[in-house]
């Protein structure tokens, strides 16, 4: 695999190294003790699946809070996503920045999010499938939010037609 630093500190794209003959390829999407000699969290407890029926599905910015906060690895296994990922570590030197990438079921590639940090995506296709797998179990007392739009952020979304949740669509803007 190899890894790919962003603007975020901890967080990484994650390209699986294909070894492809004619009948097509083999890669390795995760490994512990790669991980490990990274210094990323080779624990993950629990694995999810998101589907998503339109094309400009919005889902985010999401996060849980501590001590419940979780490591995710983001990958897109059917359809297209514009997958972002802001900053909320006050301490950190990229606070309230944000970073994006496509992940698509082409691409393969994945996203490595770090603990503190709120995720989210816009589906580019209809009918999109992302796989998540966590580093700790949900735990919804300690789920949490921050606006899609908001302003402190400024996130530049791709699609203008969007569908969101009304729970999305409740959060407070950041520092409310």
């Amino acid at each position: 695999m190899k890894f790919k630093d962003t603007p975020i500190p901890g967080a990484y794209v994650i390209e699986p190294e294909r070894i492809g003959d004619a009948r097509g390829f083999f890669a390795r999407t995760y490994c512990q003790k790669e991980f490990s000699e990274r210094g990323l969290s080779p624990d993950f407890v629990q694995c999810n699946i998101s589907f998503n029926r339109g094309k400009g599905t919005l889902r985010g910015m999401h996060y849980q809070a501590e001590p419940h906060s979780e490591i995710k690895i983001v990958r897109c296994t059917m359809g297209s996503i514009y997958d972002v990922i802001v900053d909320l570590r006050p301490e950190s030197a990229a606070f309230k920045s944000w970073f994006a990438v496509e992940l698509t079921a082409e691409n393969r590639i994945m996203l490595y999010v770090p603990a503190g940090i709120a995720h989210g995506f816009q589906t580019l296709e209809d009918n999109t499938e992302v796989f998540y797998q966590m580093s700790g179990f949900y735990a919804p007392d300690y789920a949490r939010g921050v606006r899609w739009d908001d302003p402190a952020f400024g996130i530049e979304w791709p699609e203008e037609n969007r569908t969101i949740s009304d729970k999305d669509l409740q959060f407070e803007s950041f520092g409310q």
